[in-house]
């Protein structure tokens, strides 16, 4: 185990006064980093290996906000290691009274930093991470969602890598993808006449309770890319949102990404009821099974 504490900055904090969520990733990533380092594993030996991972996918489930002057403590561990991968799970807390606020896990592919084909995991470095030996087993992987037949009012923008988007390891960092999906999301409830100003005008909000993000391939500076959406599932206070980013020359698949929403009261933050206004405005943008080809 691995405790890694964080201060929240007003900067890290979106227009509900809560943690944006891409910073959870970037707050997990960090302690990640620092893990690695504790058991002798830091970037620069990782450099001189000529080694380093890629995360594949990313699965968090946020349990409440973070606000500005909070201090959230990230727990991460390892939970497995196969041939190539290896599975880190983790807790993020609030300092104050130790109430889970997220819990999240990332699959990671071990990668040859010359070649960029996986790379076999040493038994030097499993033990490194895991002195006792695996303790019990992982959970199972779950296969990345299907989603539903796309309906006729998918909304799609085409943003441009651009330099603060990359990190490091010279290609988006995965972080950003959370930053286009949030972009093109927000641009779809405008598009059906719902921007954020009506939204919070009629004291609701669609917030993430669960985001699944499957990472095929990095996305490189200047590359322009299209990032599409569209809504399936609906239920009384929950929708599920799919969103996809390729690569706009060549249409190829970056990443792919199945968001859990709920709408909540502004005032009370609990869920509510999804207005009857805004799912009718929002009908072509929603997927209902076995209504398209």
């Amino acid at each position: 185990m691995y405790e890694r504490a964080f201060r929240i900055r007003h900067y890290e904090c979106d227009a509900y006064g809560h943690v944006n969520h891409a910073n959870y990733l970037r707050y997990m990533q960090e302690a990640a980093l620092d893990a690695s380092a504790a058991v002798g594993y830091d970037i620069p030996r990782y450099q001189q290996m000529q080694r380093h991972w890629l995360i594949r996918e990313t699965d968090v489930t946020f349990l409440r906000p973070l606000h500005y002057g909070d201090t959230a403590v990230v727990k991460t561990w390892v939970q497995d290691f196969r041939r190539v991968r290896s599975r880190r799970a983790y807790e993020i807390r609030l300092q104050s009274s130790g109430e889970l606020v997220a819990q999240a896990h990332t699959d990671w592919v071990f990668l040859d930093s010359q070649t960029l084909h996986p790379a076999t995991i040493s038994e030097e470095m499993i033990r490194a991470f895991m002195p006792g030996g695996d303790p019990s087993p992982a959970p199972r992987r779950e296969p990345f969602p299907a989603a539903p037949p796309a309906p006729p009012g998918v909304v799609a923008i085409r943003p441009t890598v651009r330099w603060r988007d990359i990190d490091a390891a010279g290609h988006v960092n995965n972080a950003m993808y959370l930053a286009y999906i949030e972009d093109c999301s927000l641009q779809s409830l405008a598009a059906y006449g719902w921007p954020i100003d009506r939204l919070m005008a009629a004291g609701f909000g669609i917030v993430a309770r669960r985001y699944r993000i499957e990472y095929k391939q990095p996305a490189l500076l200047d590359e322009q890319l299209e990032v599409c959406t569209y809504i399936s599932d609906v239920k009384r206070a929950t929708a599920v949102r799919h969103c996809t980013i390729t690569r706009l020359h060549d249409q190829a698949l970056l990443a792919q990404a199945c968001i859990t929403a709920v709408c909540v009261d502004l005032t009370t933050g609990q869920p509510r009821r999804i207005p009857a206004a805004f799912l009718a405005d929002m009908a072509p943008h929603i997927a209902y099974p076995n209504l398209y080809p």
